[in-house]
This record gives C-alpha cells, structure tokens and sequence, in this order.
C-alpha cells in the first residue's frame, strides 16, 4: 500500500518547487556544514533533487532514493546520477545498494519513516558519514494548540537518543518562519508543499474553523540537523 505522503507528494510534484524554499533553504544548510567532500553519496527521499543540487563539489556517483514517481521524473539526471523510485525503508533496497558509501544524506524526509531506528541502524551500517535534517514535532505548533491535535512528527530529543545510539553525532536544531498574506494560504502551503505527509484528521467543518481561529501570520517550523560517523562496532 502506498503510504499517503508518498500520495500527496505525487500529485503535487508538478508544482513541488513552487512551494519548497524552505526544504531548499534547509538543504543547503544541510550540506553547507559537511567538511569533507563525500564522493559516493546515498540521498534517502531525494524528492526532487534538492540535495543534489546544492552539493559544491564533483562527485563520483549519488544515488537518490524517493518512493514518489513523480519526484523521481524532476530528479536532475547525468551520467553520475541513478535514481531509485523505492520506499527508503525497504530490505530489498539495501540489500542490493553496494556498500559504503561516502555519505548518506537525507533532508527533509527521516521524519516519515515508520521504524526510524531500523532506519537509521541500517544507515549506519552503509555509510561512512551521514548528514539529516529532520522536521520534529515543534513543526505547526500553533496548529496542534489551536485544533487540540497531536503532532505525528518525532520529537528532537527522542531523534538524539536513537542516533547516538549508532552515529557520534553533532546537533543543531533550528527554527524557521514562513509568513502569509492570510490564514488560507498558510493552510494551502501546508497542503502543496508536502510538508503535513497527507495527513488529514480534521473534518471540513473543523478545517474551515482552524483556518478562521489560526492567530498568526506564519506557520512555525523547527529541523533538528545531525552530522556524524558511524559507531565503531
């Protein structure tokens, strides 16, 4: 079954970078602080090549990882480039990748894995530097407050305990705003960019009341970014 993000994503990859400056901005950031130059790099949930595009230096090859065909048609493509339209917490998927890799890299996506753990000791085990950038449950605040919902987004404590459980770690969180003319374009950026993963709990009557009630002028987002190295068995 295809898991709803993956859904949202699809459908709306046609116009994706139109609202994506914020995954842009943390991409960049992302790879601005990785010190080494990483020639063989694993991009999980490459979307449509954000990543990819803000890496500085040559590489030999990078593999991009997206389980949304229509991220993978906006991929850029070249000779070093192979992307992969498959679910990044798939068995199969590291089976067949070859092992190690430089970097693995992942911005913006981790926070929609169902087992992140799994996830990350598989990452562990397949790359000799990794770098994450990850929404944590402090994205939409003010929206949880406001409609009595609990986030589904992890939270950036519970994100450092479990890496450093595999990686020696170094943290940064940060915190973005984005601001609206109003309250229903906040709401129609959530819905295009991708960022809520399709979920929707909230019936129409209660949407509309959220929009009307929402009191501010932006939407409050908060990244935990991890840089580190595997753990030496």
């Amino acid at each position: 079954m295809i898991a709803q993000h993956t859904k949202e994503f699809s459908k709306n990859a046609h116009r994706y970078d139109d609202h994506t400056a914020l995954q842009q901005e943390i991409a960049c950031y992302l790879i601005a602080h990785i010190t080494s130059t990483p020639q063989t790099i694993l991009d999980l949930g490459c979307g449509s090549g954000a990543v990819f595009k803000h890496i500085p230096w040559k590489i030999k090859h990078f593999t991009g990882v997206d389980s949304a065909q229509g991220m993978c048609e906006l991929h850029p493509t070249c000779k070093e480039v192979e992307i992969l339209c498959e679910d990044f917490e798939s068995s199969m998927l590291f089976a067949r990748l070859s092992p190690p890799f430089d970097l693995v890299i992942s911005s913006s996506a981790l926070q929609w894995a169902s087992d992140i753990e799994a996830l990350i000791a598989n990452i562990s085990l397949t790359c000799k530097e990794g770098a994450f950038a990850i929404f944590t449950d402090k994205t939409f605040e003010a929206i949880y407050h406001v409609s009595g919902l609990s986030s589904f987004l992890p939270n950036a404590q519970a994100l450092r305990v479990l890496f450093e459980n595999y990686f020696t770690c170094k943290y940064e969180i940060k915190t973005y705003r984005l601001f609206f003319d109003d309250s229903l374009s906040a709401f129609r950026y959530i819905k295009k960019s991708g960022v809520s993963g399709g979920k929707r709990r909230l019936n129409v009557a209660q949407t509309k009341a959220l929009i009307q009630n929402y009191p501010h002028d932006y939407l409050e987002f908060e990244v935990l970014f991890i840089w580190g190295t595997p753990l030496k068995a």
